[in-house]
Order: C-alpha cells, then sequence, then structure tokens
C-alpha cells in the first residue's frame, strides 16, 4: 500500500537491487529483447514470462512489503473497534480492517506468483528481516486518529496506488484495481468521521486538530525519501513497475489536501505551507527524515508492539491452520478414495 516499499532494499538485498546483470548467453539476450519490447510497449508481464532476476526480485520486495504494511496496518485501528463511539462507526472500522486483511490476502498471492512462499515472505516479516509502512508505527491516541487514518494514510495510500494499476508486472496491477476501490472508500470514511467531529463539540474539534498536527508529518513521509535519495527508482520507474517519483506524488498529495483541509476547518501544521503562484503548487516545509529513518530501522514509537502483536497472532492462529491442512488432506484422500 505504501511507497517507501518500492525504496527500502531489505537487508542483504541492497547489492542485486542497484545493479542488474547483463544477460550471459544467446538465449537469454533473445529473452531480455523479449521483455524489454513488452515493457516498451506498455504491455504486462505474466508469471509464465520470462523475467530478469533483479525484476522479480523487486517485486517480491515491493508486493511482500505492500502486504506486510496491510496486515500491520490493521492494529492501529483494530484496537478501537470496542471503543468506536457508535454502532454505526464500529460496523464501519469493522468492515475497513477486515478490507484491509482482505488487501494482504490479495498481494501475498500476487508475491506467491514469483515463486516466493506465503511462509517466506512472513517469516521475513516476523524476523524483522521485511519492512513495511513506517507510518503503522505511531499510536492511535484518541477516536479522531482513526478519521485521521482513513482520510490522511488512506489519502496518500491512494495517491500512490491508482498508478501501480498500470504496473507491468499483472497479477500485482489486477489486485491494485480492487484494492484501490475499496480504499477510496476508506478514505471517504474517514473525511465523513471527521467531519462530524468537527461538527461537535470544541473538546472534539480540539480533538481532530491534535490529531491532524500529530499524522501530517508521517504522512508525508511515507512517500519515501526525496527522489536524490531513491537510488532504486530509476530502475523500477523503466520497468514499468513505478509510474511517478516520490517527490511528484507527496507533491499531489498535498495540493490536494490543502483544500480538504479548509473544508474540515482544521489546520495543517506546517507555517511554511503556502500557495506558489509561479510553479501552480503549493510549497510546504522540511521534513525530518531522521525520524523517517528511524522508524523504518525499528526505532519507532511502536515498531516493537507491532511487530509482537502480529508474530503472536500468528502463532495463536497456528491451530487453524493446521486444522485447515488436514481438512484438506482428508477431503483428497476421499476424492481419491471415491475415485478409484
Amino acid at each position: 500500500m505504501y511507497t517507501q516499499a518500492l525504496d527500502i532494499p531489505d537487508p542483504g538485498r541492497e547489492a542485486s537491487l542497484k545493479a542488474v546483470p547483463p544477460p550471459t548467453d544467446a538465449t537469454q539476450v533473445a529473452h531480455q529483447a523479449r521483455f524489454d519490447a513488452r515493457i516498451d510497449a506498455d504491455g504486462k508481464i505474466e508469471p509464465q514470462d520470462w523475467m530478469p532476476e533483479a525484476y522479480r526480485k523487486t517485486l517480491v520486495r515491493q508486493i511482500s512489503q505492500h502486504a506486510h504494511s496491510e496486515i500491520i496496518g490493521m492494529q492501529p485501528e483494530g484496537n478501537w473497534i470496542s471503543r468506536a463511539p457508535s454502532l454505526k462507526r464500529k460496523a464501519i472500522l469493522l468492515a475497513k480492517v477486515q478490507d484491509e486483511g482482505g488487501h494482504g490476502l490479495y498481494l501475498y498471492s500476487a508475491g506467491e506468483t514469483l515463486g516466493t512462499s506465503r511462509d517466506q515472505m512472513l517469516d521475513a516479516l516476523h524476523t524483522g528481516k521485511a519492512k513495511y509502512s513506517s507510518i503503522f508505527n505511531y499510536p492511535t491516541l484518541t477516536w479522531a486518529d482513526v478519521g485521521v487514518i482513513g482520510w490522511l494514510v488512506d489519502g496518500a495510500a491512494i495517491m500512490n496506488q491508482v498508478p501501480i494499476c498500470r504496473c507491468s508486472y499483472g497479477p500485482y496491477a489486477r489486485a491494485m484495481i480492487r484494492i484501490c476501490k475499496e480504499e477510496s472508500f476508506h478514505q471517504r470514511q474517514g473525511f465523513e468521521s471527521l467531519m462530524a467531529q468537527m461538527t461537535g463539540t470544541p473538546a472534539q474539534r480540539a480533538m481532530v486538530q491534535d490529531a491532524v498536527n500529530r499524522w501530517w508529518w508521517p504522512v508525508l513521509a511515507m512517500f519515501g525519501p526525496p527522489d536524490a535519495d531513491s537510488p532504486n527508482s530509476a530502475q523500477g520507474m523503466r520497468w514499468g513497475i513505478k509510474r511517478i517519483s516520490n517527490d511528484d506524488l507527496r507533491q499531489k498529495f498535498v495540493d490536494a489536501t490543502v483544500p480538504q483541509a479548509r473544508i474540515l476547518g482544521v489546520t495543517l501544521p506546517d507555517p511554511d505551507l503556502h500557495w506558489n503562484e509561479a510553479r501552480q503548487q503549493h510549497d510546504y516545509g522540511a521534513i525530518d527524515w531522521d525520524e523517517f529513518w528511524a522508524t523504518v530501522n525499528g526505532n519507532g514509537p511502536c515498531n516493537s508492539e507491532r511487530l509482537a502483536t502480529r508474530v503472536k497472532a500468528h502463532n495463536d492462529g497456528q491451530w487453524v491452520r493446521d486444522a485447515a491442512l488436514a481438512h484438506a488432506r482428508k477431503q483428497k484422500q476421499r476424492t481419491l478414495k471415491e475415485a478409484a
């Protein structure tokens, strides 16, 4: 769901992603030529097609990190389900968290088409080898945080995900079509929730403003490091995996969000934010990249809590997976027996 996955390698993989080795024999040269021609024609690469190993590794990394972000992202909002202020809000939040779990399943399935098992991807997450979006390592302190996640976090996700619907890898692109439709609902739901709170009491309005103040800068960092510090972006764009640069996506998000904030009646916490008539875009202040990298590298407010919760849930659910596999084996044996 989250663009930094395009640019942050897993530990130990930097060299394989920065340098793409040339084909080594005539057969590979021919395969590479067909691959390049399809990419240049803006076509789709399918699981059965030949692809460079670096392209495969990049996709596995991006898709798995995207899937990890979805299932870790269930936690900050999930802990508010029992505390939602009304039955209506509870039902909406339940549906949203369920959607996020479904997005993770779509994406793990897409990753499996590249020859990497779901167990391998989850093991990388649970052992800390794989990354997920830094944004989910921040706490949800009040009910307003749930609305701000919908409005800002999911709004930023949509800004990044719509271009991925045109990703050169077919299974990923097709999974993103449904995901984007559901994320659009999430963003509208978050905005509507905040609008209801902003028409409430002074305490409610103050709660919303406080949540916006805390989430604004981490959301801007979600788009990943500046283009100059993203060494893998150029190759990702050459392959058609990435369509728009980090800085361009961030700029589009700021320009789209400022009028929405005005409608809500909240102030975005950036004294340098203003309209630049010459550029026809908003200028905005400097992002704290030290905080971003500290969070990505495991030192954010909730990193250890999020990962520990995820590992516990996985271990506690082992009996369900074992039972499902046993049932599948039993059904298969019964089918074979009847066929005989």
